[in-house]
């Protein structure tokens, strides 16, 4: 304990010199750096200098507006931070996000957000989004964010995050949070390959390629390729009595592949994307064979988007698309139900679904900003299946279709020049349910550099197929009674710019969840979905960053949250109170040199037999060089978990079934491990 107490401290105060330099160097270099010619910043009015600066977003209103206007409290992370963090996954893109934390059972990657993951949960309270195509599936509702997410993250230009209920724009599963991923235009991209190498005997490549031609025509592919053998042996103490005395090997592997087209012309687009993973479950979940590498999961996914967007002068802006979608899951569990010998399950699932949304914004009223839209979904297929082999025994064959749609209308009206009011409802109807979920904001701008938001918002979350229907007959029984979730939503923000240089943002926030969905376990021990718990949360959010003209950046931020069961007044589980996050990027030589470093700390979570994870100070560091030796040569070097600290994560109820053996409660996560990158652009 105490040695880990030191290096601990020494993480603070390496990452904290670190800070105090660059901050220094960068106020001192920017002092003595003349300005460029044809950039005389005093030539320029504030509110010039504060639209140079500030970010425009769209996923708030979805219409672009300043991210001070937005009626939202939002992060923006580009591809320059993805690249220079060394970011390898969207799971680690989003643990440096203000407020955000990420969970892993060595299988899949969740994500918490303002104090809120429930185990058990498939990331189904955030919606994800692809250039405003939505990527949650329609048999989990999932928001993939590991290994599983089809895109490469290289070809990503910039990532929105608005926090809070987003429902009355998106529907369902905008319960916490959107992301909306843009992606890079084929110009940026033209002629790339990439390939990478880490510990774990881990590799991936990439070729992309990206061009317009003279008859106006852009079109963009891109093909990545991924494999990890994992670590070759993990120990799990609660299998110490397991024939492997608590060993795991060659369980852990890690293989995907993805493949990306767009097309556009003219005012149409055209997309496809698609991904598959394959992944070893080395943690003995449901019921399965400890240390048995036949255990695995197979996802994919995949969809065909058609996009039109077109501006009618002082009539309306108008965006459509029609799309279709498919994701697939096989998962192989090798089980022997106490006693030797051992059979396989086989549980699949397969969804396919198409559907149509549109958004016009009409422009000719004054002060307004009017938007009507409606989206409509046919899932054509929600199957799940289960299938014991050897003896074959069918415990699940469900196969089921469903419509739903939403309608909304949202007003963005300036009531005087600074001060703009934001009214918006939406009605979304289900086979055997509907919802209305209304959102008001007052954004008050005094003056350019300060924003003051006032925002409520309701949103719901609808209960998915495998919560509703899924039993294997084993582990899982089904509950097709379930309501939807319900959540209230207050937040108080204050936005500022200062010192040309610098952006602060401070907000406290107050949500109520009604009819929350858990994951519980009966009598039998058998895992199965209710609507048991109201919880509810306070919350206070602090971040600061700073730029300079050299090139260097920083962020800090500080996320204190208390979320509680409304009827017992405990803790939620897997519920940090403190998360922290501070990040600097230096150009050590020009603009080819850069060296980042990056901190991440989370308090103790609460696991769900009441005991406590610990509470890691992760550090990470990347190095990265551009065009140093030749040009479009892009070279970068990573470490992560520096000082090699030991993290874990809260583990869910699946991982509580062995017979005779005690529940996992926490899993443990990689220790210190590397990757060296090379993209040569040509």
């Amino acid at each position: 304990m105490n040695q880990l107490r030191r290096r601990l401290n020494l993480c603070c105060a390496a990452v904290c010199l670190l800070a105090v330099g660059v901050f220094c160097y960068s106020a001192a270099w920017c002092e003595d750096q003349p300005l460029p010619a044809g950039d005389d910043l005093s030539e320029l009015s504030l509110e010039q200098l504060m639209q140079m600066k500030v970010e425009k977003v769209v996923t708030a209103s979805r219409f672009s507006q300043l991210v001070t206007e937005a009626p939202a409290s939002m992060s923006v992370i580009t591809s320059d931070d993805i690249r220079k963090y060394g970011y390898r996954t969207l799971a680690d893109v989003l643990r440096s996000v203000p407020g955000l934390y990420v969970s892993s059972d060595r299988n899949y990657s969740y994500l918490g957000v303002r104090g809120f993951n429930r185990p058990g949960d498939f990331n189904s309270r955030v919606l994800l989004m692809v250039d405003g195509h939505r990527l949650n599936d329609n048999i989990y509702d999932t928001a993939a964010i590991g290994t599983e997410f089809p895109l490469d993250i290289d070809l990503i230009d910039h990532i929105e995050f608005m926090r809070g209920p987003g429902s009355s724009l998106y529907g369902s599963n905008a319960f916490f949070g959107v992301l909306n991923i843009f992606t890079r235009k084929s110009g940026d991209v033209g002629r790339e390959l990439s390939a990478s190498a880490a510990n774990y005997d881990t590799w991936s490549g990439r070729a992309s390629y990206g061009t317009s031609f003279n008859s106006g025509l852009d079109v963009l592919f891109s093909g990545t390729i991924y494999d990890s053998a994992g670590q070759r042996s993990l120990y799990f103490p609660e299998f110490a009595s397991s024939p492997s005395n608590g060993n795991t090997f060659n369980s852990d592997y890690d293989s995907s592949k993805s493949a990306y087209a767009r097309f556009l012309l003219s005012d149409f687009t055209l997309t496809g994307l698609f991904g598959s993973r394959k992944k070893g479950i080395p943690t003995g979940a449901f019921s399965t064979v400890f240390n048995d590498p036949n255990t695995r999961t197979i996802d994919e996914r995949g969809y065909v988007d058609l996009g039109y967007r077109r501006t009618f002068p002082d009539l309306f802006t108008l965006s459509a698309r029609v799309y279709y979608d498919h994701y697939g899951f096989d998962g192989t569990y090798v089980t022997d139900n106490g006693a030797p010998p051992s059979t396989t399950n086989l549980d699949t699932a397969l969804g396919n679904w198409w559907g149509a949304d549109t958004v016009a914004t009409l422009t000719p009223l004054a002060e307004h900003n009017l938007s009507l839209g409606a989206e409509f979904r046919q899932n054509l297929a929600q199957n799940q299946k289960n299938v014991d082999v050897n003896p074959a025994a069918i415990n699940l064959d469900d196969q089921r279709r469903s419509v739903n749609f939403g309608l909304f209308i949202q007003d963005e009206y300036h009531i005087l020049k600074p001060l703009r009011i934001s009214l918006g409802v939406r009605y979304d109807n289900y086979n055997v349910f509907s919802a209305v979920d209304p959102r008001a904001a007052l954004v008050y701008n005094p003056v350019e550099t300060t924003a003051l938001k006032l925002l409520y918002s309701e949103a719901f979350r609808a209960p998915n197929a495998n919560e509703r229907y899924y039993q294997d007959g084993d582990t899982s029984i089904s509950n097709p009674d379930l309501k939807p979730e319900k959540i209230r939503t207050v937040d108080a923000i204050w936005e500022q710019y200062f010192m040309e240089n610098y952006r602060s943002s401070l907000g406290g926030f107050y949500y109520r969840v009604t009819d929350l969905i858990s994951q519980t376990t009966n009598n039998a021990n058998k895992l199965v979905y209710r609507n048991v718990d109201n919880a509810e949360a306070v919350g206070v959010a602090l971040s600061m960053e700073g730029f300079w003209q050299n090139g260097s950046k920083g962020h800090l931020s500080y996320n204190w949250q208390q979320v509680t069961n409304v009827s017992t007044g405990a803790l939620l589980s897997n519920s940090p109170r403190h998360l922290v996050k501070a990040n600097v990027s230096i150009p050590l030589f020009r603009q080819q040199l850069f060296v980042s470093p990056e901190l991440q700390y989370t308090s103790q979570r609460m696991t769900l037999d009441g005991t406590k994870t610990n509470d890691p100070i992760i550090v990470n560091l990347s190095i990265l060089s551009r065009d140093l030796w030749f040009k479009g040569l892009e070279a970068s070097a990573s470490i992560y978990n520096l000082f090699n600290v030991h993290a874990q994560d809260v583990a869910g109820e699946e991982h509580g079934q062995q017979p005779n053996l005690p529940p996992l409660q926490t899993i443990r996560q990689d220790g210190v491990n590397f990757r060296f990158k090379l993209s040569y652009r040509f």
